[in-house]
């Protein structure tokens, strides 16, 4: 029985420690946790709107039953109406957030919210003649 237990207790800090070495999560990690968690909750509300609908859905069938059975039902009592969450939508994140590298060879083109700063050619910035 004790080597059960100090087998555990071996395990248990052998997790403790190989949890410990973890890195942070990077920014990309922590927006796809977050759009997984946005998902997630519009998912539950999708959810509890169909289960709204189909237990109002059931109500009205067994009160129309009773009714034509010539029983008296319960009366209906007062509930908040079903509210419909819409399709779903990502969060978009700015284009102003993401980094951009020096050269920005890499980088997409950002939205255009402003001329540009200057209307010389290439060949002029460079002192090359225009041909």
């Amino acid at each position: 029985m004790r080597s059960a237990s100090f087998a555990t207790l071996i395990a248990v800090a052998l997790c403790g420690s190989a949890l410990a070495k973890l890195p942070p999560l990077g920014d990309d990690a922590k927006a796809k946790a977050a759009e997984a968690a946005a998902k997630a909750d519009w998912t539950n509300k999708v959810g509890l709107y169909h289960m709204c609908v189909t237990m109002d859905r059931v109500a009205d069938g067994y009160r129309k039953g009773a009714k034509s059975a010539g029983k008296e039902a319960a009366p209906a009592t007062a509930t908040a109406p079903c509210v419909d969450p819409g399709p779903y939508t990502a969060a978009v994140t700015p284009a102003a957030s993401k980094p951009l590298e020096a050269s920005g060879a890499h980088s997409p083109p950002g939205l255009a919210v402003s001329p540009p700063s200057t209307n010389a050619t290439s060949a002029q910035i460079s002192g090359g003649a225009k041909k």
